[in-house]
Protein backbone atom coordinates (compact mmCIF):
# COMPACT_ATOMS: atom_id res chain seq x y z
CA UNK A 1 0.00 0.00 0.00
CA UNK A 2 1.31 3.43 -0.87
CA UNK A 3 -0.15 6.93 -0.65
CA UNK A 4 1.82 9.77 -2.19
CA UNK A 5 1.57 12.83 -4.32
CA UNK A 6 0.20 12.05 -7.73
CA UNK A 7 3.28 12.74 -9.75
CA UNK A 8 6.09 12.44 -7.24
CA UNK A 9 9.33 12.03 -9.19
CA UNK A 10 13.02 11.77 -8.50
CA UNK A 11 15.67 13.26 -10.73
CA UNK A 12 17.31 9.86 -11.02
CA UNK A 13 14.07 7.94 -11.58
CA UNK A 14 13.90 5.66 -14.61
CA UNK A 15 12.93 7.28 -17.90
CA UNK A 16 9.55 5.53 -17.94
CA UNK A 17 8.71 7.01 -14.53
CA UNK A 18 9.91 10.51 -15.40
CA UNK A 19 7.92 10.55 -18.61
CA UNK A 20 4.71 9.19 -17.08
CA UNK A 21 1.79 11.21 -18.59
CA UNK A 22 0.11 13.73 -16.32
CA UNK A 23 -2.88 14.62 -18.50
CA UNK A 24 -5.19 12.81 -20.87
CA UNK A 25 -3.59 14.55 -23.84
CA UNK A 26 -0.16 13.20 -22.89
CA UNK A 27 -1.34 9.59 -23.00
CA UNK A 28 -0.24 7.79 -26.14
CA UNK A 29 -2.60 5.22 -27.64
CA UNK A 30 -5.99 4.01 -26.37
CA UNK A 31 -7.80 6.34 -28.77
CA UNK A 32 -10.76 3.94 -28.79
CA UNK A 33 -11.34 5.03 -25.15
CA UNK A 34 -9.64 8.41 -24.83
CA UNK A 35 -10.05 9.98 -28.25
CA UNK A 36 -12.31 13.04 -28.67
CA UNK A 37 -15.88 12.13 -27.79
CA UNK A 38 -15.02 8.58 -26.69
CA UNK A 39 -16.79 7.09 -23.70
CA UNK A 40 -14.04 7.00 -21.09
CA UNK A 41 -12.81 10.50 -21.94
CA UNK A 42 -16.36 11.86 -21.58
CA UNK A 43 -16.76 10.18 -18.19
CA UNK A 44 -13.46 11.59 -16.95
CA UNK A 45 -14.01 15.11 -18.27
CA UNK A 46 -17.54 15.26 -16.85
CA UNK A 47 -16.32 13.78 -13.54
CA UNK A 48 -18.86 10.97 -13.68
CA UNK A 49 -16.54 8.03 -13.26
CA UNK A 50 -17.51 4.92 -11.32
CA UNK A 51 -15.55 1.87 -10.20
CA UNK A 52 -13.83 0.22 -13.13
CA UNK A 53 -11.42 -2.49 -14.23
CA UNK A 54 -8.65 -1.82 -16.74
CA UNK A 55 -7.80 -5.02 -18.61
CA UNK A 56 -4.81 -5.07 -20.90
CA UNK A 57 -1.26 -6.34 -21.44
CA UNK A 58 1.70 -4.93 -19.49
CA UNK A 59 2.99 -1.47 -20.27
CA UNK A 60 -0.10 0.02 -21.94
CA UNK A 61 -0.82 2.65 -19.27
CA UNK A 62 -3.25 1.12 -16.78
CA UNK A 63 -1.57 2.68 -13.73
CA UNK A 64 -0.91 5.94 -15.56
CA UNK A 65 -4.55 6.28 -16.58
CA UNK A 66 -5.70 5.70 -13.01
CA UNK A 67 -3.38 8.46 -11.78
CA UNK A 68 -4.57 10.87 -14.46
CA UNK A 69 -8.18 10.16 -13.47
CA UNK A 70 -7.41 10.85 -9.81
CA UNK A 71 -5.68 14.11 -10.71
CA UNK A 72 -8.49 15.23 -13.02
CA UNK A 73 -11.23 14.45 -10.48
CA UNK A 74 -9.29 15.92 -7.54
CA UNK A 75 -9.64 12.70 -5.56
CA UNK A 76 -7.27 11.23 -3.01
CA UNK A 77 -5.26 8.46 -4.65
CA UNK A 78 -4.19 5.29 -2.85
CA UNK A 79 -1.92 2.90 -4.73
CA UNK A 80 -2.57 -0.63 -3.55
CA UNK A 81 -0.66 -3.72 -4.63
CA UNK A 82 -2.40 -7.09 -4.73
CA UNK A 83 1.01 -8.77 -4.55
CA UNK A 84 2.02 -7.50 -1.11
CA UNK A 85 -1.28 -6.70 0.62
CA UNK A 86 -3.79 -8.76 2.57
CA UNK A 87 -7.14 -8.39 4.33
CA UNK A 88 -5.60 -6.33 7.16
CA UNK A 89 -4.16 -3.77 4.73
CA UNK A 90 -7.44 -3.61 2.82
CA UNK A 91 -9.36 -2.76 6.01
CA UNK A 92 -6.85 -0.07 6.92
CA UNK A 93 -7.20 1.54 3.50
CA UNK A 94 -10.99 1.29 3.61
CA UNK A 95 -11.09 3.03 6.99
CA UNK A 96 -8.90 5.79 5.61
CA UNK A 97 -11.23 6.16 2.61
CA UNK A 98 -14.26 6.24 4.92
CA UNK A 99 -12.66 9.05 6.92
CA UNK A 100 -12.04 10.97 3.68
CA UNK A 101 -15.69 10.54 2.71
CA UNK A 102 -16.86 12.06 6.00
CA UNK A 103 -14.87 15.17 5.13
CA UNK A 104 -16.39 15.28 1.66
CA UNK A 105 -13.33 13.98 -0.19
CA UNK A 106 -13.43 11.15 -2.68
CA UNK A 107 -10.85 8.38 -2.67
CA UNK A 108 -9.66 6.37 -5.64
CA UNK A 109 -8.15 3.07 -4.62
CA UNK A 110 -6.02 1.71 -7.42
CA UNK A 111 -5.36 -2.03 -7.15
CA UNK A 112 -2.62 -3.25 -9.44
CA UNK A 113 -2.81 -6.92 -10.46
CA UNK A 114 -6.22 -7.29 -8.85
CA UNK A 115 -6.45 -10.82 -10.27
CA UNK A 116 -3.88 -11.89 -7.65
CA UNK A 117 -6.37 -11.27 -4.82
CA UNK A 118 -8.30 -14.34 -3.68
CA UNK A 119 -12.09 -14.34 -3.33
CA UNK A 120 -12.08 -13.25 0.33
CA UNK A 121 -9.75 -10.35 -0.40
CA UNK A 122 -11.85 -9.19 -3.36
CA UNK A 123 -15.03 -9.51 -1.29
CA UNK A 124 -13.53 -7.16 1.31
CA UNK A 125 -13.88 -4.30 -1.20
CA UNK A 126 -17.56 -4.96 -1.94
CA UNK A 127 -19.34 -3.04 0.87
CA UNK A 128 -17.15 0.03 0.36
CA UNK A 129 -17.68 0.02 -3.39
CA UNK A 130 -21.45 -0.39 -2.90
CA UNK A 131 -21.85 2.55 -0.50
CA UNK A 132 -19.47 4.77 -2.44
CA UNK A 133 -16.69 5.05 0.15
CA UNK A 134 -14.21 4.38 -2.64
CA UNK A 135 -13.94 4.41 -6.38
CA UNK A 136 -12.14 1.18 -7.14
CA UNK A 137 -9.90 1.01 -10.18
CA UNK A 138 -8.43 -2.42 -10.70
CA UNK A 139 -5.75 -3.29 -13.24
CA UNK A 140 -5.25 -6.77 -14.59
CA UNK A 141 -3.45 -8.52 -17.39
CA UNK A 142 -5.81 -11.49 -17.06
CA UNK A 143 -9.35 -11.85 -18.35
CA UNK A 144 -11.51 -10.37 -15.54
CA UNK A 145 -14.34 -12.72 -16.43
CA UNK A 146 -12.24 -15.53 -14.97
CA UNK A 147 -10.11 -13.72 -12.39
CA UNK A 148 -12.43 -11.17 -10.72
CA UNK A 149 -15.36 -12.20 -8.52
CA UNK A 150 -18.69 -11.92 -10.25
CA UNK A 151 -20.14 -9.76 -7.45
CA UNK A 152 -17.28 -7.27 -7.66
CA UNK A 153 -17.11 -7.39 -11.45
CA UNK A 154 -20.82 -6.59 -11.74
CA UNK A 155 -20.19 -3.31 -9.89
CA UNK A 156 -17.32 -2.26 -12.13
CA UNK A 157 -17.19 -1.12 -15.73
CA UNK A 158 -14.54 -3.03 -17.67
CA UNK A 159 -12.40 -1.09 -20.13
CA UNK A 160 -10.09 -3.03 -22.44
CA UNK A 161 -6.75 -1.34 -23.05
CA UNK A 162 -4.95 -2.37 -26.22
CA UNK A 163 -1.29 -2.97 -26.90
CA UNK A 164 0.36 0.13 -28.27
CA UNK A 165 1.05 0.07 -31.99
CA UNK A 166 4.54 0.47 -33.40
CA UNK A 167 3.49 3.95 -34.52
CA UNK A 168 2.30 4.83 -30.99
CA UNK A 169 5.60 3.68 -29.51
CA UNK A 170 7.61 5.60 -32.09
CA UNK A 171 5.73 8.77 -31.12
CA UNK A 172 6.46 8.03 -27.46
CA UNK A 173 10.17 7.46 -28.13
CA UNK A 174 10.50 10.71 -30.07
CA UNK A 175 8.75 12.52 -27.24
CA UNK A 176 11.21 10.99 -24.77
CA UNK A 177 14.12 12.37 -26.80
CA UNK A 178 12.74 15.91 -26.80
CA UNK A 179 10.79 16.26 -23.55
CA UNK A 180 12.53 18.04 -20.66
CA UNK A 181 11.34 15.33 -18.26
CA UNK A 182 12.88 12.79 -20.58
CA UNK A 183 16.13 13.10 -22.52
CA UNK A 184 15.44 16.57 -23.86
CA UNK A 185 18.39 18.04 -21.98
CA UNK A 186 20.78 15.65 -23.71
CA UNK A 187 21.91 15.56 -27.30
CA UNK A 188 21.15 12.05 -28.54
CA UNK A 189 21.94 10.94 -32.06
CA UNK A 190 19.84 7.94 -33.00
CA UNK A 191 18.60 7.09 -36.48
CA UNK A 192 14.82 6.85 -37.09
CA UNK A 193 15.17 3.23 -38.15
CA UNK A 194 16.72 2.39 -34.79
CA UNK A 195 13.79 4.02 -32.98
CA UNK A 196 11.47 1.94 -35.13
CA UNK A 197 13.45 -1.17 -34.21
CA UNK A 198 13.04 -0.37 -30.51
CA UNK A 199 9.30 0.13 -31.05
CA UNK A 200 9.01 -3.26 -32.74
CA UNK A 201 11.12 -4.89 -30.03
CA UNK A 202 8.85 -3.49 -27.29
CA UNK A 203 5.89 -5.44 -28.67
CA UNK A 204 3.23 -2.94 -27.57
CA UNK A 205 4.77 -2.23 -24.14
CA UNK A 206 5.56 1.45 -23.48
CA UNK A 207 7.62 0.64 -20.39
CA UNK A 208 9.82 -1.75 -22.37
CA UNK A 209 10.23 0.79 -25.16
CA UNK A 210 11.34 3.58 -22.81
CA UNK A 211 13.57 1.28 -20.75
CA UNK A 212 15.27 0.05 -23.92
CA UNK A 213 15.79 3.59 -25.16
CA UNK A 214 17.29 4.56 -21.82
CA UNK A 215 19.60 1.55 -21.92
CA UNK A 216 20.91 2.21 -25.42
CA UNK A 217 21.50 5.90 -24.61
CA UNK A 218 23.40 5.00 -21.42
CA UNK A 219 25.54 2.61 -23.46
CA UNK A 220 25.91 4.95 -26.43
CA UNK A 221 29.15 6.37 -27.73
CA UNK A 222 29.91 9.66 -25.97
CA UNK A 223 31.32 12.35 -28.26
CA UNK A 224 31.68 15.60 -26.35
CA UNK A 225 28.23 16.56 -25.10
CA UNK A 226 26.49 14.20 -27.52
CA UNK A 227 25.66 10.51 -27.35
CA UNK A 228 25.42 8.40 -30.50
CA UNK A 229 23.49 5.13 -30.61
CA UNK A 230 24.71 2.67 -33.25
CA UNK A 231 23.02 -0.46 -34.61
CA UNK A 232 25.64 -2.56 -32.80
CA UNK A 233 24.76 -1.00 -29.44
CA UNK A 234 21.07 -1.58 -30.05
CA UNK A 235 21.72 -5.20 -30.97
CA UNK A 236 23.73 -5.76 -27.79
CA UNK A 237 21.02 -4.23 -25.62
CA UNK A 238 18.22 -6.25 -27.21
CA UNK A 239 20.02 -9.53 -27.73
CA UNK A 240 17.53 -11.54 -25.70
CA UNK A 241 13.86 -10.77 -25.81
CA UNK A 242 11.32 -12.20 -23.44
CA UNK A 243 8.35 -13.28 -25.54
CA UNK A 244 4.82 -12.29 -24.59
CA UNK A 245 3.57 -15.53 -23.12
CA UNK A 246 2.07 -16.79 -19.89
CA UNK A 247 1.75 -20.54 -19.75
CA UNK A 248 -1.01 -20.24 -17.16
CA UNK A 249 -2.84 -17.24 -18.57
CA UNK A 250 -5.10 -16.27 -21.44
CA UNK A 251 -2.23 -15.87 -23.93
CA UNK A 252 -1.52 -19.58 -23.50
CA UNK A 253 -4.96 -20.38 -24.90
CA UNK A 254 -4.80 -17.63 -27.52
CA UNK A 255 -1.64 -19.07 -29.05
CA UNK A 256 -2.72 -22.71 -29.05
CA UNK A 257 -5.98 -21.53 -30.65
CA UNK A 258 -3.96 -19.67 -33.28
CA UNK A 259 -1.94 -22.81 -34.04
CA UNK A 260 -5.02 -25.00 -34.28
CA UNK A 261 -6.92 -22.60 -36.53
CA UNK A 262 -3.92 -21.99 -38.78
CA UNK A 263 -3.59 -25.73 -39.38
CA UNK A 264 -7.33 -25.98 -39.96
CA UNK A 265 -7.04 -23.21 -42.53
CA UNK A 266 -4.22 -25.13 -44.30
CA UNK A 267 -1.70 -22.35 -43.62
CA UNK A 268 1.62 -24.02 -42.74
CA UNK A 269 3.53 -20.75 -42.51
CA UNK A 270 1.20 -19.30 -39.88
CA UNK A 271 1.07 -22.65 -38.06
CA UNK A 272 4.87 -22.89 -37.81
CA UNK A 273 5.05 -19.28 -36.60
CA UNK A 274 2.59 -19.89 -33.75
CA UNK A 275 4.38 -23.14 -32.93
CA UNK A 276 7.68 -21.24 -32.66
CA UNK A 277 6.04 -18.54 -30.52
CA UNK A 278 5.02 -21.15 -27.98
CA UNK A 279 8.15 -23.28 -27.96
CA UNK A 280 10.59 -20.37 -27.80
CA UNK A 281 8.62 -18.88 -24.90
CA UNK A 282 9.10 -22.10 -22.92
CA UNK A 283 5.87 -24.00 -23.57
CA UNK A 284 5.98 -27.72 -22.77
CA UNK A 285 6.40 -29.47 -26.15
CA UNK A 286 4.33 -32.40 -24.90
CA UNK A 287 1.38 -30.06 -24.37
CA UNK A 288 1.67 -28.87 -27.97
CA UNK A 289 2.04 -32.47 -29.16
CA UNK A 290 -1.14 -33.50 -27.33
CA UNK A 291 -3.07 -30.71 -29.03
CA UNK A 292 -1.64 -31.76 -32.40
CA UNK A 293 -2.85 -35.32 -31.76
CA UNK A 294 -6.33 -34.01 -31.04
CA UNK A 295 -6.25 -31.98 -34.25
CA UNK A 296 -5.29 -35.06 -36.29
CA UNK A 297 -8.63 -36.69 -35.56
CA UNK A 298 -10.81 -33.64 -35.01
CA UNK A 299 -9.92 -31.80 -38.23
CA UNK A 300 -8.32 -34.40 -40.52
CA UNK A 301 -9.74 -37.72 -39.42
CA UNK A 302 -10.28 -40.32 -42.11
CA UNK A 303 -9.50 -37.82 -44.87
CA UNK A 304 -5.91 -38.90 -44.10
CA UNK A 305 -5.67 -41.73 -41.54
CA UNK A 306 -1.88 -41.33 -41.43
CA UNK A 307 -2.29 -37.93 -39.77
CA UNK A 308 -2.93 -39.53 -36.39
CA UNK A 309 0.11 -41.81 -36.77
CA UNK A 310 2.37 -38.84 -37.53
CA UNK A 311 0.95 -36.80 -34.64
CA UNK A 312 1.48 -39.65 -32.17
CA UNK A 313 4.99 -40.20 -33.50
CA UNK A 314 5.75 -36.50 -32.94
CA UNK A 315 4.56 -36.84 -29.35
CA UNK A 316 6.86 -39.81 -28.81
CA UNK A 317 9.78 -37.92 -30.34
CA UNK A 318 9.12 -35.00 -27.96
CA UNK A 319 9.05 -37.44 -25.06
CA UNK A 320 12.34 -39.06 -26.07
CA UNK A 321 14.28 -35.93 -26.99
CA UNK A 322 12.69 -32.88 -25.40
CA UNK A 323 13.52 -29.32 -26.41
CA UNK A 324 15.21 -27.98 -28.43
CA UNK A 325 15.76 -31.10 -30.55
CA UNK A 326 12.09 -32.05 -30.82
CA UNK A 327 11.10 -28.71 -32.38
CA UNK A 328 11.70 -30.14 -35.86
CA UNK A 329 9.47 -33.15 -35.15
CA UNK A 330 6.62 -30.92 -34.10
CA UNK A 331 7.24 -28.77 -37.16
CA UNK A 332 6.98 -31.87 -39.36
CA UNK A 333 3.67 -32.84 -37.78
CA UNK A 334 2.27 -29.29 -37.92
CA UNK A 335 3.18 -28.83 -41.58
CA UNK A 336 1.81 -32.29 -42.49
CA UNK A 337 -1.48 -31.58 -40.74
CA UNK A 338 -1.71 -28.14 -42.32
CA UNK A 339 -1.39 -29.63 -45.80
CA UNK A 340 -3.55 -32.71 -45.17
CA UNK A 341 -7.11 -32.84 -46.54
CA UNK A 342 -9.58 -31.74 -43.87
CA UNK A 343 -12.64 -33.47 -42.49
CA UNK A 344 -14.39 -32.90 -39.18
CA UNK A 345 -16.84 -35.73 -39.82
CA UNK A 346 -15.54 -37.77 -36.86
CA UNK A 347 -15.96 -34.90 -34.40
CA UNK A 348 -19.41 -34.09 -35.78
CA UNK A 349 -20.37 -37.76 -35.49
CA UNK A 350 -19.32 -37.96 -31.85
CA UNK A 351 -20.96 -34.68 -30.84
CA UNK A 352 -24.21 -35.76 -32.46
CA UNK A 353 -24.09 -39.18 -30.80
CA UNK A 354 -23.15 -37.54 -27.48
CA UNK A 355 -26.30 -35.41 -27.61
CA UNK A 356 -28.47 -38.49 -28.07
CA UNK A 357 -26.53 -40.44 -25.46
CA UNK A 358 -27.05 -37.73 -22.83
CA UNK A 359 -30.74 -37.30 -23.66
CA UNK A 360 -31.48 -41.02 -23.76
CA UNK A 361 -29.25 -42.49 -21.07
CA UNK A 362 -31.71 -45.24 -20.19
CA UNK A 363 -32.02 -46.75 -23.68
CA UNK A 364 -31.52 -50.51 -23.28
CA UNK A 365 -28.97 -52.37 -25.35
CA UNK A 366 -30.87 -54.48 -27.92
CA UNK A 367 -31.13 -58.09 -26.68
CA UNK A 368 -29.64 -59.41 -29.90
CA UNK A 369 -26.24 -57.83 -29.23
CA UNK A 370 -26.09 -58.45 -25.48
CA UNK A 371 -23.55 -60.90 -24.11
CA UNK A 372 -24.98 -64.05 -22.51
CA UNK A 373 -22.31 -65.73 -20.33
CA UNK A 374 -24.85 -67.31 -17.89
CA UNK A 375 -27.87 -69.62 -18.26
CA UNK A 376 -30.18 -66.99 -16.78
CA UNK A 377 -29.11 -64.46 -19.38
CA UNK A 378 -29.75 -66.99 -22.13
CA UNK A 379 -33.18 -67.72 -20.66
CA UNK A 380 -33.86 -63.98 -20.79
CA UNK A 381 -33.04 -64.10 -24.52
CA UNK A 382 -29.73 -62.24 -24.22
CA UNK A 383 -27.90 -62.65 -27.52
CA UNK A 384 -30.76 -64.56 -29.10
CA UNK A 385 -30.66 -64.23 -32.88
CA UNK A 386 -27.16 -62.76 -32.90
CA UNK A 387 -25.50 -63.10 -36.31
CA UNK A 388 -21.70 -63.47 -36.41
CA UNK A 389 -20.56 -61.36 -39.39
CA UNK A 390 -17.44 -63.45 -40.00
CA UNK A 391 -19.61 -66.49 -40.73
CA UNK A 392 -21.28 -64.77 -43.67
CA UNK A 393 -20.00 -64.58 -47.20
CA UNK A 394 -20.04 -60.75 -47.32
CA UNK A 395 -18.90 -60.34 -43.69
CA UNK A 396 -22.12 -58.32 -43.14
CA UNK A 397 -25.49 -58.85 -41.49
CA UNK A 398 -28.73 -56.83 -41.45
CA UNK A 399 -28.87 -56.99 -37.65
CA UNK A 400 -29.99 -53.80 -35.86
CA UNK A 401 -27.43 -52.53 -33.34
CA UNK A 402 -28.98 -49.19 -32.31
CA UNK A 403 -31.80 -48.97 -29.75
CA UNK A 404 -35.28 -49.04 -31.28
CA UNK A 405 -35.80 -45.33 -30.52
CA UNK A 406 -32.71 -44.44 -32.57
CA UNK A 407 -33.22 -46.85 -35.45
CA UNK A 408 -32.04 -45.32 -38.69
CA UNK A 409 -30.09 -42.51 -36.98
CA UNK A 410 -26.92 -41.48 -38.86
CA UNK A 411 -24.02 -39.86 -37.02
CA UNK A 412 -21.02 -40.38 -39.25
CA UNK A 413 -21.41 -38.53 -42.53
CA UNK A 414 -18.12 -38.87 -44.42
CA UNK A 415 -16.90 -36.17 -46.76
CA UNK A 416 -15.23 -36.49 -50.16
CA UNK A 417 -11.97 -35.07 -48.81
CA UNK A 418 -8.82 -37.08 -49.39
CA UNK A 419 -9.00 -40.77 -48.49
CA UNK A 420 -12.36 -40.27 -46.77
CA UNK A 421 -14.00 -40.41 -50.18
CA UNK A 422 -13.18 -44.13 -50.21
CA UNK A 423 -14.70 -44.57 -46.75
CA UNK A 424 -17.83 -42.79 -47.96
CA UNK A 425 -18.17 -45.12 -50.94
CA UNK A 426 -17.66 -48.16 -48.68
CA UNK A 427 -20.25 -46.90 -46.18
CA UNK A 428 -22.79 -46.34 -48.95
CA UNK A 429 -22.21 -49.92 -50.19
CA UNK A 430 -22.74 -51.30 -46.67
CA UNK A 431 -25.93 -49.33 -46.12
CA UNK A 432 -27.29 -50.38 -49.52
CA UNK A 433 -26.52 -54.04 -48.74
CA UNK A 434 -28.29 -53.82 -45.36
CA UNK A 435 -31.36 -52.12 -46.83
CA UNK A 436 -31.62 -54.78 -49.49
CA UNK A 437 -31.31 -57.71 -47.07
CA UNK A 438 -33.71 -56.20 -44.55
CA UNK A 439 -36.28 -55.79 -47.31
CA UNK A 440 -35.77 -59.45 -48.24
CA UNK A 441 -36.20 -60.56 -44.61
CA UNK A 442 -39.46 -58.61 -44.34
CA UNK A 443 -40.98 -60.35 -47.37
Amino acid sequence: MEQRTLFQQEDDAPLAARLRPRTLDEIVGQQHLLGPGKVLRRLIESDHISSMIFWGPPGVGKTTLARVIAHHTKAAFIDFSAVTSGIKEIRTVMQQAEDNRRFGARTIVFVDEIHRFNKAQQDAFLPFVEKGSILLIGATTENPSFEVNGALLSRCKVFVLQSLSTEDLTVLLNRALSHPRGLGNQKVNIAPELLSAIAVFANGDARTALSTLEMVVLNGQAEGDAVTVTPEILEQCTSKKSLLYDKQGEEHYNLISALHKSMRNSDPDAAVYWLARMLEAGEDPLYVARRVIRFASEDVGLADPRALEIAVAAYQACHFLGMPECNVHLTQAVVYLSLAPKSNALDVAYQSAKKDALNQLAEPVPLVIRNAPTRLMKELHYGEGYQYAHHTEDKLTAMQCLPDSLEGREYYRPTEQGVEGRFKARLEQIKAWKRRHREEEEK
